[in-house]
């Protein structure tokens, strides 16, 4: 059983930073890729990215690719989101996943992930 719990969020402007952490736990967490994923209103869950187990290996999707940097430190279990030069269309909650196929499966495949978090509402003004 892993445990996924999301934080970080908030209510930012536009062209703003922000930084969202995900904590896994369980004992076997670092058997695990992360994906980020979002959700806005009214709009399917869409993958930003995801890092693979050992946190050697990213892969991102378009949405958010040369904005996002994903990282993970296994001695914390912690993987986090550095979000730059935010926009009002990155208004959503964003969630964590973890799963166990390849990073670049992780966005086509997403419902087939393993533990979800709750997430983390973000909220971009202009």
């Amino acid at each position: 059983q892993v445990q996924v719990v999301e934080s970080g969020g908030g209510a930012v402007q536009t062209g703003d930073s922000l930084r969202l952490s995900c904590v896994a736990s369980g004992r076997t967490v670092n058997r695990y890729a992360m994906g980020w994923f979002r959700q806005a209103p009214g709009k399917d869950r869409e993958f930003v990215g995801a890092v693979s187990q050992s946190g050697a290996s990213t892969y991102y999707g378009e949405s958010m690719k040369g904005r996002v940097t994903i990282s993970r430190d296994n001695a914390k279990n912690t993987i986090y989101l550095q979000m730059n030069n935010l926009k009002p269309e990155d208004s959503a909650v964003y969630y964590c996943g973890a799963g166990q196929s390849a990073i670049a499966n992780m966005g086509p495949r997403m419902a087939n992930l393993d533990y979800w978090g709750q997430g983390t509402q973000v909220t971009v003004s202009s």
